[in-house]
């Protein structure tokens, strides 16, 4: 029995979170020891965890990885604290010296750097080990494995990193599992020395999975009672999912008189505060419907009349596939990865990337219920498996030599 090591941050709500879960609900435990490293176990989605993967004993140095600064300060993690204030000095240094916004992603890289030699080593030695989510530091420095993996979930072309440490990280490893093609070609763009260590494995869900949470029944579901053309999108209220332009293009929905459709957003994020005041200034409060963190969002996705996702960029939207198992007309808008979540006006209908193509993608389809129904009938009728996914996975594990892509 071959032991496999997945590790990841925690279980908040989340699109990575939710495929990761269904990931560990597929996989053949006859065959693999599956051990979970999550750094910090918290999160709503703790609780969707199969119990086949042996969850092991949080580490007090990696949970501090989720924590604030000051949290830190005032703790016993005071060294690991004072990295962190160090790490964001830096990343602030180096993008203003780059001349580029503020980047969350350069100052993880840099949060790692200074973190590493207060981390500890795991004792145990696997046959191969897989780091989820990135930056994938944990696995390249803290792990002794025969074979490594680390899956990336974001659309490379969009971020920026410091491009020579990444390069350092990736040399650890000797596959990069990708979520998508467009995911995988946005990432070689970047990183195109390393195309023979990159593989595609599509997210790992159960549909039976999600029929099932989506016929729970939510006694506070305000979608149920609502008579109106509903829309709906989940996910973090962050810049990369582009809620705040849908509040634009709904405002712009409305001065065309379109007064009988709302919209409804599952999710929570550092944007919240912007959105709301967007929706104030614009008086649609009770049509712009923020309903927060729901540990289901599924029963929500069932309730509406077409799910909606804006986002500027994406890996490969999860939530997008599970409106698509649930049968649902979609709108998304042409991020550069989007040809691989639908086919136009098949499954899936895809939009310019602005606010007034977000509302023309909602308008046409409002308008044209044949197209909504046949994309709706085509999303319902499709077989989502994930043999061949899975199968590509154990087929690294199984691979004799090592960083062989084919």
């Amino acid at each position: 029995m071959r032991n496999i090591l997945i590790a990841s941050y925690d279980m908040e709500v989340g699109g990575v979170e939710r495929s990761l879960a269904g990931m560990l609900d597929e996989f053949d435990y006859a065959h693999f020891d599956v051990s979970l490293m999550l750094y910090r176990h918290k999160g709503d989605f703790m609780e969707l965890l199969n119990d086949k993967a042996r969850l092991m004993g949080e580490i007090p140095q990696y949970a501090t990885l989720r924590k604030g600064i000051g949290e830190l300060m005032r703790s016993n993690q005071l060294q690991l604290g004072i990295m962190r204030l160090l790490s964001k000095l830096h990343a602030s240094i180096i993008c203003r010296f780059l001349g580029i916004a503020e980047s969350g992603y350069i100052q993880q890289q840099l949060m790692w750097k200074y973190a590493l030699p207060f981390l500890p080593k795991l004792p145990q030695e696997y046959d191969m080990a897989i780091s989820y989510l990135w930056p994938h530091y944990f696995v390249a420095e803290k792990v002794k494995a025969e074979k490594k993996a680390a899956w990336i979930h974001t659309d490379y072309s969009t971020i920026e990193t410091i491009r020579s440490m990444d390069l350092v990280m990736w040399d650890k490893f000797d596959y990069i599992i990708a979520v998508s093609d467009a995911c995988r070609n946005s990432f070689l763009k970047k990183y195109e020395s390393l195309s023979h260590k990159v593989i595609v494995i599509e997210n790992i869900m159960s549909p039976e999975f999600i029929k099932s949470m989506a016929s729970e029944p939510l006694p506070n579901n305000p979608m149920s009672s609502d008579t109106r053309f509903k829309l709906l999108t989940v996910g973090r209220l962050s810049h990369a999912k582009g809620i705040d332009n849908a509040v634009k293009a709904f405002k712009l929905l409305m001065d065309k008189g379109y007064n009988d459709i709302v919209w409804y957003v599952v999710g929570y994020g550092g944007d919240e505060a912007m959105i709301q005041d967007l929706i104030a200034e614009y008086k649609i409060e009770d049509r712009f419907i923020l309903l927060g963190k729901q540990t289901n969002p599924y029963p929500y996705i069932q309730a509406c009349d077409m799910y909606v996702q804006p986002s500027r960029y994406e890996g490969k939207a999860v939530t997008v596939t599970e409106a698509k198992v649930l049968g649902k007309p979609i709108v998304i808008t042409n991020y550069s990865t989007a040809q691989s979540q639908v086919h136009n006006e098949v499954d899936g209908y895809i939009t310019d990337l602005s606010i007034e193509g977000i509302a023309d993608g909602i308008e046409k389809l409002y308008l044209d219920n044949e197209l909504r129904e046949r994309m709706a009938s085509n999303c319902a009728s499709f077989e989502y498996s994930n043999r061949e996914e899975l199968d590509k996975l154990y087929r690294l594990i199984h691979e004799r030599e090592r960083g062989l892509v084919t």
